[in-house]
């Protein structure tokens, strides 16, 4: 086995140099993506509720999908789980301990949806249905008291929910 003296610097400069050829000979792991696939995880729900799919749910049914989907991260109700909690908090963001829940932190409950929709359950983000998305939303929703429990929620009734802290962010950069 041979051994070579590395000179301070010159690693970097191989890398960089021979970045460009590395990549025609990469393993070409992966297969490439489809337009199906591509639609499929295209999507964008802005707060306005602009981009919302059709369907519909409630938390009697989020219920359900929760127990199914989220209780072994997020813990029973929400709120005793090994991931973020998200029942509670209300009244303590501008306290020494904030606890930034979905009932305490989060702005717009479209933006929960389209969240949830990208990003849940972790194990398998995506692999919910638009009608258990809206339900699990409904059921947060419910479990921070801001709506009700047979209220649900679709492409009209979820951009019409007010977070109880959506008017205490402020939009824009101002630089000094």
């Amino acid at each position: 086995m041979s051994m070579h003296k590395v000179i301070p610097g010159t690693l970097l400069l191989w890398m960089t140099v021979a970045a460009p050829s590395l990549a025609d000979d990469s393993p070409r792991l992966g297969v490439p993506v489809s337009d199906a696939e591509v639609t499929a995880t295209n999507f964008v729900v802005m707060p306005d509720g602009t981009g919302l799919p059709a369907g519909s749910g409630d938390s009697i049914r989020g219920a359900e999908v929760y127990q199914e989907n989220c209780l072994a991260c997020h813990g029973v109700g929400g709120r005793d789980g090994i991931n973020d909690v998200l029942v509670g908090g209300r009244g303590t963001i501008t306290s020494a301990v904030p606890h930034r829940t979905v009932g305490s932190y989060w702005p717009y409950a479209t933006t929960l949806f389209d969240y949830v929709r990208r990003a849940m359950p972790y194990p398998t983000p995506g692999s919910l249905t638009d009608d258990d998305v809206y339900a699990v939303t409904a059921y947060l929703l419910f479990l921070n008291e801001i709506i009700g429990e047979t209220d649900a929620m679709n492409a009209e009734t979820l951009p019409a929910v007010h977070m109880p802290n959506r008017d205490n962010f402020v939009w824009g950069y101002a630089p000094n």
